[in-house]
């Protein structure tokens, strides 16, 4: 339970104890599924494809963004399970919240960024051939890296860990900035991050897609074999925005409302309440995009799909071929294509 003393005078006492089972749960969920969906994602875009386009650069980065901060949970997990305390020093608590910053600021931008290139492969197919490089790709994700990095760094290593509770020896961490350093730097830091890394990637997000989608009703034909398919690409623009939306817009708006509580600016204890009750929930939704990414990995690269599909005819065409070992395939040429493509990669 939290209790406050807000600049009324008022005394507000926030039930949140629930918060302790709900993050040790989710992040482990998060950390099992996170890190099988995005090693293989790894696996596909570093092992298997021989080349890569500047879209599965962008993902690239952004599984590499994923897998960092997921390595980080069970630190987390063993702190809400252990009762909140921390044993593992000061530079490791300031990293481990630098992560989920670096997370969730890197992740909505290098969405934006595999956005950004659809928007101009389709509106602007022969004007942004030479914008649409893989060296460009390069360039636009170290320019994301060191945004983000300047973003999330000096967030976390404000952060000090602390024995804020005198009826115990626990060590604290995470969540443990005081109200004076709300006022004096963070809620304006928090604007600054959520202006840059949420608020424009969203409205480039909402832009591009409507664009794509106001293009696609332009165009006459659209099914046959090398000709865009809208229903294919109206599958891939759903699926991004519900991925971005559902994880991104509860917590960045609730942590609007957080910081403006906790900065004391707005000073009412049921708006505290709902706001620190909230806060949890949507900070545990905000970390399953960590499991969300590779479906868009999916949904959006023609590439990715046709890889997965590949490997899995050539894991079967091997396993019938070990259960008749003596019986060669029904056709050879076929078997043989199989294998070739088992070792291909193509872009």
């Amino acid at each position: 339970m939290q209790n406050s003393s807000n600049s009324n005078g008022e005394n507000c006492s926030v039930e949140d104890e629930f918060k302790y089972t709900l993050y040790s749960s989710a992040f482990s969920i998060v950390f099992i599924l996170g890190l099988l969906f995005n090693i293989v994602a790894l696996y596909i875009f570093i092992c298997t494809l021989k080349q890569r386009n500047e879209t599965t650069t962008y993902m690239l980065n952004l599984a590499v963004c994923d897998t960092f901060f997921v390595l980080s949970l069970p630190f987390r997990i063993y702190y809400f399970l252990n009762k909140q305390n921390w044993p593992f020093g000061k530079t490791l608590c300031k990293i481990s919240v630098s992560l989920f910053y670096m997370n969730m600021y890197g992740s909505m931008i290098f969405l934006t960024c595999i956005c950004a290139d659809r928007f101009l492969a389709i509106v602007y197919p022969f004007a942004s051939r030479s914008l649409r490089t893989r060296r460009s790709a390069k360039i636009a994700c170290c320019s994301v890296w060191l945004l983000v990095l300047s973003i999330s760094l000096p967030v976390g290593f404000k952060l000090e860990t602390s024995n804020t509770n005198t009826t115990t020896d626990n060590t604290y961490c995470f969540e443990n900035f005081s109200n004076k350093q709300w006022k004096s730097e963070l809620f304006s830091v928090v604007l600054v991050m959520g202006t840059v890394g949420f608020v424009i990637p969203l409205l480039i997000n909402l832009f591009c897609s409507m664009m794509i989608l106001s293009t696609l009703r332009n165009l006459d034909t659209i099914k046959s074999e090398g000709q865009l398919n809208k229903a294919k690409i109206l599958r891939m623009i759903v699926v991004h925005l519900l991925v971005f939306c559902f994880c991104f817009i509860p917590y960045n708006v609730n942590l609007v409302f957080y910081s403006l509580v906790r900065s004391e600016a707005i000073s009412n204890c049921a708006v505290e309440t709902i706001v620190k009750t909230l806060y949890p929930i949507t900070l545990c939704i905000a970390v399953t995009n960590c499991c969300f990414d590779p479906v868009i990995y999916y949904f959006t690269s023609e590439t990715i799909q046709n890889c997965i599909k590949r490997k899995s005819l050539a894991v079967r065409s091997s396993r019938k071929h070990c259960d008749n070992p003596d019986k060669p395939p029904g056709n050879t040429a076929q078997f043989l294509t199989t294998k070739l493509i088992f070792n291909e990669s193509t872009v």
